[in-house]
């Protein structure tokens, strides 16, 4: 009973995952400063982050700058910077003139002297300082983590989904809006090394026995996804010759892993075989692929994926889907590495939109199954994951307010994929879908409306109402039907008003017939028909009536 109830904790562990504000349905003004396009942030757009922070184990604390660049699209003189408290901002400096700020909760307000002229492009920075949010349950309740390795080393990582990046440095914190491109620069203890995003472009040795590592990213980052990682590592490299060329993989471990991760990371490859056939190009050719042992058990920070469970395969060891199949392969690497299509690539522009990430990265896991197990595998362990949903509140959250979904966004919004699959019922479509997402939203931030519409569009049906019934209601559509020897009736209940899903049955002679259910009663001349079957691939509940 003690190992059920430590796997079931686990999977509620993980169905929340990074839900840091899940349940709370209350939302205040610092709700509204965090998660809204605030006249303060609208005026100007993005351009380029310059971050520099020294990190110093011995008294927890951060000390640094970001360098903001960007382009003027309003004129206005207040711009929004956010920086969560107990770190603070101690100044800000515009073309060599120190600027007025104001903090409202963990929002400052900076007061621009310099004229904001349209279509300029013009640099703030903004210094810091501080003990950032020791991470209590990272990656769910993040921060900092600060431990230590097996020989004493320090071991420190961050990550701030949901949370957010500004929980430890200054910077827009809204994913609506990404730099095309940025340099983040770690100073360490001497001894230790940061792996950060991007391409290890310097490092420098200095005069007060620390070093310096500077990292390029080449490509545009949400907030979430940048990321430090220090520790005593060791490196080992392979190449992957994928659907662009030649794509460097560099893997950080702690010593003590190096010969088995050598060993273990060898999935990394065949992920990448996996994913390119169903998604694309990986969208970072000029950023590597690294993949980085971390102190928690893992995320998906762009190009620089994090790692932590423990060199094994399942989840924690384990399989979510109880079928067996999830013990063929190593969650971490599998899943996480899958969210540089979907979170990395393709961005919410809204949090509450958080089910474009998960949804389909938990689907990638069925995908990754089916092209290496077969088709078979893969519905199994998609199907197997089912007891996994709660549905507890909708799948898309309240926007505006840094708020995010139910947890169902990872099983149920998986399963709502499935289901869609085979209302499309044309594998050439569907696997048009998924890479036509990556190709027509390359690096760009987005709605879950436009996600929608060209699901629906390039499908050829219209999903509007799927969509509305799987994200925006707690309620599984139940098919209620009624058979004589050759008649079936059939209609949808417990479903939103005008829900027309279509479906399919298995017929007595083996073969599938689609059928469109409405909420109104239909009839169709089956011959045998109390021998029909529903097919399972469609997540929905059934109830077989009397006559």
């Amino acid at each position: 009973m003690k190992k059920l109830f430590f796997f079931c904790l686990l999977l509620s562990c993980y169905s929340s995952y990074a839900q840091l504000l899940s349940n709370k349905q209350t939302f205040t003004h610092d709700d509204t400063l965090r998660g809204s396009i605030t006249k303060e942030r609208a005026w100007w757009d993005l351009k380029y982050y310059k971050l520099s922070v020294k990190v110093e184990p011995k008294d927890s604390t951060f000390t640094g700058s970001t360098a903001v660049s960007y382009q003027v699209l309003q004129p206005y003189q207040v711009m929004q910077i956010d920086l969560q408290q107990p770190l603070i901002i101690t100044k800000v400096v515009q073309d060599g003139v120190s600027l007025k700020f104001k903090r409202d909760g963990n929002a400052y307000f900076i007061e621009l002297q310099k004229a904001q002229k349209v279509g300029k492009n013009e640099l703030v920075t903004v210094f810091y300082t501080g003990k950032p949010k020791v991470a209590v349950r990272p990656p769910w309740d993040g921060g900092v983590s600060w431990k230590k390795d097996k020989d004493g080393k320090w071991f420190i990582a961050t990550s701030c989904q949901g949370l957010g990046a500004s929980v430890w440095w200054p910077c827009k914190d809204h994913m609506y809006d990404e730099p095309d491109s940025m340099l983040i620069s770690v100073t360490v203890p001497k001894g230790l090394m940061d792996v950060s995003n991007g391409r290890l472009v310097n490092i420098k040795e200095n005069t007060d026995n620390t070093t310096t590592f500077d990292w390029a990213v080449r490509n545009p980052i949400n907030n979430y996804g940048v990321n430090i990682n220090i520790a005593n590592y060791y490196r080992f490299s392979d190449v992957y010759y994928g659907e662009k060329g030649k794509l460097d993989l560099v893997f950080f471990v702690l010593p003590e892993n190096y010969t088995k991760a050598m060993e273990h990371f060898k999935q990394v490859p065949q992920m990448l075989k996996a994913f390119e056939h169903w998604f694309g190009p990986y969208p970072f050719y000029e950023d590597s692929y690294k993949l980085v042992e971390v102190p928690y058990l893992g995320m998906e920070h762009q190009s620089s994926v994090t790692y932590g469970n423990g060199y094994q395969n399942g989840y924690r060891g384990n399989d979510l889907s109880g079928t067996g199949w999830g013990k063929k392969w190593d969650f971490i690497i599998i899943h996480e590495s899958g969210h540089e299509w979907f979170a990395n690539n393709i961005t919410y522009k809204d949090i509450a939109d958080m089910w474009i990430h998960e949804s389909f990265t938990n689907y990638s896991e069925n995908l990754f199954t089916e092209y290496y197990y077969g088709k078979e595998a893969g519905h199994a362990y998609i199907l197997g994951c089912r007891k996994l949903i709660k549905n507890d509140r909708p799948i898309i959250g309240t926007y505006n307010v840094n708020h995010e979904g139910s947890g169902d966004m990872y099983y149920k919004g998986a399963n709502m994929l499935h289901t869609i699959r085979y209302i499309i019922n044309d594998e050439a479509k569907w696997k048009f879908i998924l890479r036509g997402l990556n190709t027509t939203f390359y690096h760009q931030t987005v709605t879950t409306q436009q996600i929608e519409n060209f699901i629906s569009r390039h499908g050829d049906v219209d999903l509007s109402k799927v969509f509305d019934q799987y994200l925006r209601n707690t309620q599984i559509p139940t098919l209620e039907y009624k058979t004589t020897d050759n008649v079936l009736q059939y209609r949808w209940t417990t479903c939103i008003d005008g829900f027309d899903m279509p479906m399919r049955i298995k017929l007595a002679d083996g073969t599938y017939k689609k059928i469109l259910p409405t909420t109104s009663w239909q009839s169709l001349n089956i011959a045998k028909a109390n021998e029909i079957q529903l097919d399972e691939n469609f997540y929905i509940l059934s109830k077989k009536l009397n006559n």
